[in-house]
């Protein structure tokens, strides 16, 4: 075996691993041995030749045996190892193989067109979808073809590439794309298809590119700029509709393109000069028409090679006069406006006459007039202003102040025109100096002129000669400096009076200011006395609320008669102490000035009515007589706070008149309307009428014992009321024949609106038995003294201390209930109402409801009737609960 295996050419395309490299090296190492054995060869024969000894033959041939079957076995090795290396890269071709077949169905089911260029530039793989973009050159793409052969054979072939593009410069873009081999890149071909290239750099150095069919896009945007492009036609023809000026557009052929209906209307053309198909000849032709009506020549001539815009006024056959701009366009042709200016004209004339006016006014007046602008130049001068100068005011119009002034008299006025550009107004005084000797002074007035966004645009100066006031004003200077002086000498003789003066006002002030700190301490003590009783009533009406409740449960009971008589003597001392509460709580309030009068204009027969219901039984009670003389009158007062003065005055009068009568009248006086009541009682001694309007002031006077005593407080709440809103309060009695209390309301404007009574009840039965009633409140001594008072009634009662309780409640009825009992205030800021509320969404009806809070402030009442719910006050007296129920519930 003579022939090298190491100088046998690997297969194409077949790469140089580490089997075909130790192969190699074994091939060499068998053919450096075999050159071995043939040179051992030689030699012995050689040696044979020369010695002809046969044992030394002999003995050479047993070497040489040796060493040959030595060699044969090193060789068989190495070829044993040869073919086991052979087999391996056998194994490793088929997978090779097997792999690049993948590859190239891999790559024949990509929807893209595929090539691989290797380092060289040359075609080492492509689809059969790459070669379909080239249909014409598709059989003469073979791989090892150089990419630079199919750029040309492509631009050669004029069937392949966009006949809108040179072959040469198609071909110089393609290389360089492919040579920097970033990005993609968009491509026209001739059958009107479009490709998108896509190509990056391999690891060894080729180039791999993916061919896209985008076509369906291109054609998608294509419609997509075609549909923007009518959008904007429409748009912009819109938009020349909508606009005054007329406008016209004439292309780089002299056609009209576009144009408006202002255009039409303004320059009133005929249909043969605006259409699709006019040109610009049909224009000059309808204008030639109108002979010196029309545009001139010259006005109308149209130069494409004159870039400069035309501007011109010009008055046309219809009365109009218009503003004619034409601008040349970057293509070619032009646009031209029509601007109706006939307005404007007649203004500009109005305001040329009315400026002659101003001139002929101003030119009247005695003093120097002058406009100056925001450069510091003359815009408006009057005719006293020129002869001043001594110059025409067309030649000062134009000049600057430094100018005119000259340097010295510029720099006196400087600062002031500093400060008029800065907005604002300014005066000082100038000296003229006379030629036959001596001064003149003038006033000079710089007043800013305001542009609409508040930018000073100039200042108008007014100059008025002040010469003869000004020595006016130096004579009477003199006279009152002389005066000064005589004034000076009469106050050296009064400073010594008034330092006495004020050394007594000293003393004074020191006594006075100790009296105020005085009363500021006292009115603060008052007023924190008034806050903790305020306080302390609103607090104790919660328990004297529950145990009202349940001594008003215990008279309902059957009982002994020894605790009958100890339930009502508790039920006397509870009311006397509900009284008294009552009595302070409004007290605190007026002393705080938490009650606040809301008044307006109402009849008085309303509340003279209430007053008959109300105090009419208690009078029969009594053995006396009550009456009220009604009235039709309206005053004008807070009816709350008027109600509170004459319940006061019946109570009273009903407390200590044992016989006779009280009468309640009302009488006209100057200030108003007085209502009086009057009674038959012990009387009041004059120098004590005074001390009762005092609190817990009680005169020692015939009168019954027990509750019927008072407090002494009555009349102190109408004090404050009638002191709140101003009404006076008097009083008149004879010792022994009876009083007059009375108070004056001032009458009111608006006419007394009729009152409908309302008809009697007619229930035979209770409507109380067997009502289910729910109770909120949060606190647990007022649920169980309420439901004591319900029970016994009759009603089925369920309590609650807050909205969720009240829930389960409705659970435990079955069905819901009759009436709603609600707290205004609950645990945790809940309020009563809308618990209700809540309780009636619940059930799916408005069940009647009402609400208990110990709050006597307006604005919670105000609250609560605005939900359409009505209120009693704490402690809730049980007659008016049982009454407000029985209304509800019918």
């Amino acid at each position: 075996m003579t022939a090298r295996f190491a100088d046998l050419p690997l297969p194409a395309n077949q790469p140089e691993t580490s089997e075909q490299a130790r192969i190699q090296e074994l091939e060499r190492e068998n053919f450096k041995l075999r050159r071995i054995n043939k040179a051992l060869m030689d030699r012995v024969e050689r040696s044979m030749d020369f010695q002809g000894n046969a044992f030394s033959l002999f003995q050479t041939a047993i070497v040489l045996e040796t060493k040959v079957r030595d060699r044969t076995q090193q060789l068989e090795e190495t070829l044993r190892e040869l073919e086991a290396s052979n087999a391996e890269l056998a194994r490793a071709k088929e997978t090779a193989e097997t792999a690049q077949t993948r590859l190239k169905e891999a790559i024949e089911s990509v929807n893209e067109g595929f090539a691989l260029f290797d380092r060289n530039d040359r075609l080492v793989l492509c689809n059969k979808t790459y070669l379909g973009l080239w249909p014409a050159i598709a059989d003469r793409i073979r791989p090892g073809i150089s990419f630079t052969e199919i750029a040309a054979l492509a631009a050669q072939q004029r069937s392949v590439i966009s006949a809108l593009v040179a072959p040469d410069r198609w071909v110089n873009e393609r290389l360089a794309q492919h040579a920097e081999a970033d990005g993609a890149h968009v491509h026209a071909l001739s059958d009107g298809r479009w490709i998108q290239i896509n190509e990056r750099r391999t690891r060894d150095g080729g180039i791999v590119g993916i061919y896209t069919d985008i076509t369906d896009v291109k054609e998608h945007d294509a419609r997509e700029r075609a549909r923007e492009l009518a959008e904007k036609s429409v748009l912009l023809q819109a938009t020349l509709d909508n606009i005054p000026q007329g406008v016209c557009v004439y292309d780089k052929d002299l056609r009209l393109v576009a144009w408006n209906d202002s255009y039409v209307r303004l320059l009133d053309l005929p249909p043969d000069v605006v259409h699709d198909d006019a040109t610009y000849g049909d224009f000059l032709r309808h204008n030639a028409g109108l002979g010196d009506r029309g545009f001139p020549a010259e006005a109308t001539a149209w130069d494409p090679g004159d870039p400069h815009p035309l501007s011109f006024e010009q008055a046309w056959h219809n009365g109009l006069m218009l503003e004619v701009r034409r601008n040349p366009m970057p293509g070619g042709g032009f646009v031209t406006t029509y601007t109706d200016i006939t307005e404007r004209k007649r203004i500009e004339q109005a305001l040329r006459d009315g400026e002659q006016r101003i001139r002929l006014i101003t030119d009247a007046m005695p003093a120097l007039i002058a406009y100056v602008d925001a450069g510091e130049t003359y815009r408006f001068v009057n005719r006293r202003y020129g002869d001043l100068f001594k110059r025409p005011r067309e030649q000062i119009i134009g000049t600057t102040m430094r100018d005119l002034l000259g340097p010295q008299a510029y720099e006196v006025r400087q600062p002031h025109v500093r400060a008029v550009m800065a907005g604002a107004e300014t005066r000082f005084e100038l000296e003229w100096p006379l030629p036959e000797g001596g001064k003149r002074y003038s006033q000079a007035a710089y007043i800013p002129h305001f542009a609409p966004d508040g930018e000073v645009v100039g200042f108008f100066s007014l100059i008025q000669d002040v010469t003869e006031r000004r020595a006016a004003a130096d004579a009477l200077r003199e006279a009152n400096e002389g005066l000064e002086r005589r004034v000076a000498e009469r106050t050296a003789a009064l400073t010594q009076v008034n330092r006495q003066l004020f050394q007594e006002i000293a003393e004074r002030q020191q006594v006075e200011q100790a009296l105020r700190e005085a009363k500021t301490a006292a009115e603060q003590a008052n007023l924190s006395k008034t806050k903790f009783l305020a306080a302390a009533s609103h607090d104790l009406l919660q328990p004297l609320n529950a145990a009202r409740l349940f001594v008003s449960a215990l008279c309902d009971m059957d009982q002994e008669p020894a605790s009958r008589v100890l339930v009502e003597k508790t039920d006397a001392a509870l009311l006397s102490v509900e009284d008294l509460l009552e009595a302070l709580l409004d007290i605190s309030k007026l002393d705080a000035g938490v009650v606040q009068p809301q008044v307006d204009d109402f009849p008085l027969s309303a509340l003279l009515t209430s007053m008959q219901q109300e105090y009419a039984p208690v009078a029969s009670e009594r053995g006396l007589k009550f009456s009220v003389v009604p009235s039709k009158a309206v005053v004008h007062s807070d009816i709350r706070l008027l109600r509170r003065i004459l319940q006061n005055f019946v109570s009273n009068a009903l407390r200590y008149t044992r016989r006779g009568r009280v009468l309640v009248g009302c009488r006209r006086v100057p200030e108003g309307l007085r209502i009086d009541v009057v009674d038959t009682g012990p009387g009041i001694p004059l120098d004590k009428q005074q001390e009762i309007f005092e609190e817990f002031r009680r005169l020692d006077t015939d009168r019954p014992a027990g509750r019927d005593r008072g407090m002494g407080l009555g009349l102190a709440i109408v004090q404050r009321a009638g002191r709140m809103l101003n009404h006076p309060i008097g009083v008149t009695s004879v010792v022994g024949k009876g009083s007059v209390f009375s108070v004056t309301v001032p009458l009111g404007k608006r006419p007394s609106p009729p009152v409908s009574p309302r008809p009697a009840a007619t229930s035979v039965r209770s409507p109380l038995t067997g009502a289910k009633v729910l109770v909120i409140d949060n606190e647990h001594a007022i649920l169980d003294g309420m439901g004591a008072l319900l029970k016994g009634w009759g009603c089925q009662v369920e309590v609650a201390s807050s909205g969720i309780e009240a829930m389960d409640a409705l659970v435990r009825f079955q069905s819901p209930p009759d009436v709603i009992i609600a707290d205004y205030h609950l645990e945790d800021g809940a309020l009563g109402v809308d618990e209700i509320a809540t309780v009636r969404r619940a059930c799916a009806r408005p069940v009647p409801g009402l609400v208990i809070t110990a709050n006597r402030t307006a604005e919670v009442h105000e609250k609560v009737q605005e939900h359409g719910l009505p209120v009693l006050t704490k402690p809730v007296k049980p007659a008016q609960l049982r009454a407000l129920m029985t209304q509800l519930l019918a």
